[in-house]
């Protein structure tokens, strides 16, 4: 995932722009970011496929106690010359992972344009083919682990146990949930129908980009060298304890 700070003094604070895959260096990779930033109440403007359970869960947790207010979009800067606003395109995806980063914040909208979509956990290496692989006691053990903490993260975070039924009821061989109004209320994942309660000032109308409409299967660990908006993807880690074996590469990932 990628961090980057998107000015637009003197008429709003700024906010961040969150994109691309959760992986084990993201964490890291927000601290380095944050560093020398006066980030607390800041908003979080979120375009992610998902990725790493625990890496979202660990980073969630670091958005929750900086006080971040979170929302979906893509972030545009420059369009129309040097001179024009920052804006934020409505029309953007949160998916699998990236669903409980958004809970993370203190404050939580979701644009009517938003795609906002959940699947369950599941090996990483074999959600293209889940039905026909192979699963040893070991990798059963990582995913039942990990549905544990991320349900503890989500009920932390104030999320409702409706959010993991939805999610853990799509298995990685269907297309993922995309919530609805309804849902996204039913499961607390919203906190506001107000943007100007987590962008105020800032024009949240603007045009998607034109690499927003066709997505395509992004897979863990493969990260786009330049920012651009999400795609859908079977991408959650759940990983092997330290000093443990399994059988086969074992990645839980969450369709």
């Amino acid at each position: 995932m990628k961090f980057g700070w998107v000015a637009c003094e003197p008429n709003c604070r700024g906010w961040v722009s969150a994109i691309g895959i959760i992986t084990a260096d993201t964490p890291k990779d927000f601290e380095e970011f944050s560093r020398g930033r006066q980030l607390g109440g800041a908003t979080v403007v979120l375009d992610s496929s998902g990725g790493s359970v625990n890496d979202a869960i660990t980073l969630g947790r670091r958005f929750r106690n900086l006080g971040l207010l979170t929302t979906v979009g893509i972030s545009i800067q420059n369009r129309g010359g040097q001179s024009a606003r920052p804006a934020v395109a409505s029309e953007a995806y949160c998916e699998s992972m990236c669903v409980f980063l958004l809970l993370a914040g203190k404050k939580r909208y979701v644009p009517e344009a938003a795609h906002v979509r959940v699947h369950q956990i599941w090996m990483g290496d074999r959600a293209d083919d889940a039905r026909a692989a192979s699963y040893s006691a070991q990798d059963l053990m990582i995913v039942e682990r990990d549905i544990g903490r991320l349900a503890k993260y989500t009920f932390d975070m104030g999320g409702a146990g409706d959010l993991l039924s939805l999610a853990l009821n799509v298995p990685p061989w269907e297309d993922l949930h995309e919530l609805d109004t309804a849902e996204l209320k039913l499961t607390n994942l919203v906190t506001t129908d107000l943007v100007a309660d987590v962008l105020p000032h800032v024009d949240v109308s603007a045009p998607a980009v034109a690499e927003l409409a066709p997505k395509t299967q992004a897979k863990f660990g493969e990260e786009p060298e330049q920012p651009q908006p999400a795609k859908s993807t079977k991408t959650a880690e759940a990983m092997v304890p330290v000093g443990a074996a399994p059988a086969a590469p074992a990645t839980a990932a969450q369709k």
